[in-house]
């Protein structure tokens, strides 16, 4: 099992927290395709997430947050 330190994510991401939230973001993305279930030891998804995010596989933007009313 590998393990992903807050200073490997917040590296990457701005900060630890917006790191764990992207990176569920693009498990959950993923997780919409239709995958091989026949693979026995497949990588849980948010391992696979949190690696594309430290290796710099994964990019992503923050979109400002629009207030309701305007």
């Amino acid at each position: 099992m590998q393990i992903f330190t807050p200073l490997e994510v917040a590296a990457h991401a701005g900060n630890k927290y917006l790191g764990v939230l992207v990176a569920a973001k693009f498990a959950r993305f993923v997780n919409e395709f239709p995958r091989d279930r026949s693979v026995d030891h497949e990588k849980k998804l948010t391992t696979l997430s949190l690696e594309e995010l430290t290796d710099g596989a994964l990019t992503y933007r923050l979109l400002p947050q629009r207030r309701e009313g305007t």
